[in-house]
């Protein structure tokens, strides 16, 4: 295990607590989303000229026994801060907390964070007043997340939980002990993919990048694929030519993750591939066909409306040759009538 990856979990001494309450002193483990690192970073950007920081409040869910919290959103709460006094307005947070379990019930305090890595008697003010009876989240700890916005520089992120010390009660308020707590940044494939679009972009001067298409996407992460593996490669060579340090960690992950590998042919690979390339071919002309078909019936309905419309006249000029032809016939009757009448007559 790394150093940066290792803790020594303190016990969070106990409080007074109201009957029947009691603070939860569990160790914590923090997974923050990148949507809640996106905030943070905004709210540093617009901060005023000569903020040095800027302070908010942390959301999320957490475990039934308090040992696990996930950020999943923040939101900036304003304050002034002087070498003097800090001042932070609780009726916005108050108001904004209600106003956004009303549109995320499922989300609760969990904490709070601050664009810088100093802890001072003003983190501890602060970090008292979210972690209070009431208000605050009572009986667990309250996670104070920091994260450094220093220009030019990596984006470096802490948490912390707090403890009291033993201070007179005057002091209880404005003084605490910070307890660092592991933490990691959790995505899942449709955020790498964004995320991977963003930092693509910061190597352009103008800080813009095009969306790529389907097939562009699929052959970026084919080329990644084929680049790890590659660098796999090259690193087990380097071992087995006693170039690079053998790793027996890392050698006990590659057979982790070639273990997961099945068990099959090229040939069966390949054939299955072809196979499945005709079964969405095939799915994908019978959609054409239908979608044809449907067409053409939609044009042949409306043609035939279009003609029943039209034949309506010629109907009522066929009824009117059909009288003329009667008319006709009676005429002709009449003629041959005045015929036999001469006829007699002569």
């Amino acid at each position: 295990m790394s150093e940066r990856d290792s803790f020594l979990h303190l016990a969070r001494p106990l409080g007074p607590a109201p009957m029947g309450a009691q603070p939860s002193t569990a160790p914590l483990n923090v997974v923050i989303q990148p949507q809640a690192i996106f905030s943070i970073l905004d709210h540093s950007l617009r901060r005023p000229v000569d903020q040095e920081r800027v302070i908010g409040t942390l959301l999320g869910t957490r475990s039934e026994d308090g040992t696990e919290i996930e950020i999943r959103n923040c939101y900036a709460v304003p304050h002034t801060e002087t070498a003097e006094q800090v001042e932070v307005d609780m009726d916005y947070q108050k108001s904004m907390l209600a106003l956004h379990h009303r549109a995320n019930p499922r989300e609760v305090l969990v904490g709070w964070y601050a664009t810088s890595s100093e802890l001072n008697t003003f983190s501890a003010l602060i970090q008292n007043f979210y972690g209070q009876q009431g208000d605050g989240t009572w009986p667990f700890p309250a996670v104070h997340l920091t994260v450094s916005t220093a220009p030019g520089k990596e984006i470096e992120s802490r948490t912390y939980i707090s403890a009291p010390i033993g201070v007179t009660a005057e002091r209880a308020a404005d003084s605490c002990l910070f307890i660092p707590v592991p933490h990691e940044l959790k995505y899942g494939e449709a955020d790498k993919s964004g995320l991977e679009l963003i930092s693509s972009a910061k190597d352009r001067e103008d800080r813009t990048q095009a969306v790529y298409t389907d097939l562009e996407s699929l052959e970026r992460a084919i080329q990644h694929v084929l680049d790890m593996l590659e660098r796999v490669s090259t690193y087990v060579n380097n071992v087995l030519d006693e170039e690079a340090t053998p790793s027996s960690a890392l050698g006990q992950f590659l057979m982790n993750a070639l273990s997961l590998a099945p068990k099959v042919d090229p040939a069966d690979v390949e054939r299955d591939f072809n196979a499945h390339i005709q079964d969405v071919l095939v799915v994908s002309y019978l959609a054409n066909t239908i979608r044809t078909q449907i067409d053409l019936s939609n044009r042949l309905a409306t043609a035939a409306l279009t003609l029943g419309t039209g034949d309506a006249p010629a109907g009522d000029a066929g009824n009117t040759r059909d009288g003329e032809n009667k008319g006709g016939r009676g005429g002709r009757g009449d003629r041959n009538k005045g015929r036999q009448q001469r006829a007699q007559e002569a």
